[in-house]
């Protein structure tokens, strides 16, 4: 599985284009990435992610997201290929998956259970489909006063932004992180290095991990 495919593979399982997709394929960094506090990352904040990326891939029989570093991934993949916006929005993500938690059960997110942490990133999921409703309407009005600017005449038009939902952030890059690490790579798919030869029919059976290489 190629850099391309598995955008595609991130974008159908969370019902959007994949966020900064576009640099995590070029390797380039977005001119528009902040460089302020939005774009910093503490150890603490390291943690908290890979405990949002274990509840969504726990360890079981093959290695967890936390084994694959996959909360480093989300830091250097916010920093590089996000907009200051989206990081500010990311930031302000880990406090809200926090307050959730303690509205629901009590405590923080990383004194949680499993069963309690991933109870609060279920919780998640009517918000963000509520948010993504608002923020393509929103899309569409700017896009309309734009255009209707461009035809008065008007060069002083800024269209104003609204980042991405700080939830589909998270789980676009848990995704990407744990399948483009070696423990997500080698131990969640079947592995086969490149190159290799090409067996055109080869047996499959149900339950059969798919394929990924290292191309």
């Amino acid at each position: 599985m190629d850099r391309r495919e598995l955008l595609k593979m991130v974008a159908a399982a969370t019902g959007g284009v994949v966020i900064g997709g576009e640099f995590f394929l070029a390797g380039c960094k977005n001119p528009d990435a902040g460089v302020g506090t939005s774009a910093t990352f503490t150890e603490s904040d390291i943690a908290f992610l890979d405990e949002v990326a274990e509840t969504i891939f726990p360890k079981t029989n093959t290695p967890g997201a936390k084994e694959a570093k996959v909360g480093q991934f989300m830091t250097v993949m916010v920093k590089d290929c996000y907009t200051e916006d989206n990081q500010k929005a990311f930031h302000e993500g880990q406090a809200a998956i926090n307050a959730a938690c303690k509205k629901m059960h009590g405590h923080d997110f990383m004194k949680a259970t499993p069963e309690h942490k991933k109870a609060v990133l279920v919780s998640l999921e009517p918000e963000v489909k509520d948010y993504l409703a608002k923020r393509k309407e929103f899309i569409k009005e700017q896009d309309d006063l734009e255009k209707k600017a461009q035809a008065n005449g008007d060069t002083n038009f800024e269209k104003k932004t609204m980042p991405d939902h700080y939830f589909t952030m998270m789980k676009q890059l848990t995704i990407l992180g744990y399948f483009t690490s070696k423990e997500g790579r080698t131990g969640a798919t079947r592995y086969e290095p490149v190159p290799g030869k090409y067996i055109g029919d080869l047996d499959y059976k149900k339950g059969d991990k798919i394929f990924t290489s290292l191309n």
